[in-house]
């Protein structure tokens, strides 16, 4: 277990800016995402999206908020986000769509995981914003997208 006492900083301030950068290009950010019901509390436990088990605690004047930065060395970084989850699940429709899918996805730096005939990626933005980046597969009808999100 992890123990995670205050918070750091925010993901948007300049001193972890570079720090965050490099270890986004080696998929070392893991979030740690905070449920509504927990939100108020200063002290939870709870599993990043890795799988890190966490124990937090915040001091008595310290507020948690999304974007949060409650951990960061040399190998990762644990950041706070409200909330759960968004996963948006997508099926090539043919094997030569599926090579293009993930090409795209990594070439992104999009946090997936696979499922079944299924590509998961993990939301950290507007859907908008990734439909956008792949909108051609989209639109040629090489990949379905599933409802979730």
């Amino acid at each position: 277990m992890l123990r995670l006492h205050g918070v750091l900083g925010h993901e948007s301030d300049t001193l972890y800016h570079a720090r965050l950068h490099a270890l986004e290009h080696h998929d070392g950010i893991e979030l740690l995402f905070v449920p509504s019901e927990e939100a108020g509390r200063k002290r939870f436990r709870l599993a990043t999206d890795r799988g890190t088990d966490c124990a937090v605690s915040l001091a008595r004047g310290e507020e948690l908020v999304d974007g949060a930065l409650l951990y960061i060395d040399e190998e990762k970084a644990i950041v706070a986000r409200f909330g759960r989850q968004r996963v948006w699940r997508l099926r090539p429709a043919h094997a030569a769509a599926a090579l293009k899918l993930g090409w795209n996805a990594g070439n992104l730096h999009w946090r997936v995981r696979f499922e079944e005939d299924c590509l998961a990626i993990l939301l950290d933005g507007p859907l908008a914003g990734y439909r956008a980046r792949i909108a051609h597969l989209l639109d040629a009808g090489d990949i379905v997208e599933l409802a979730d999100v």
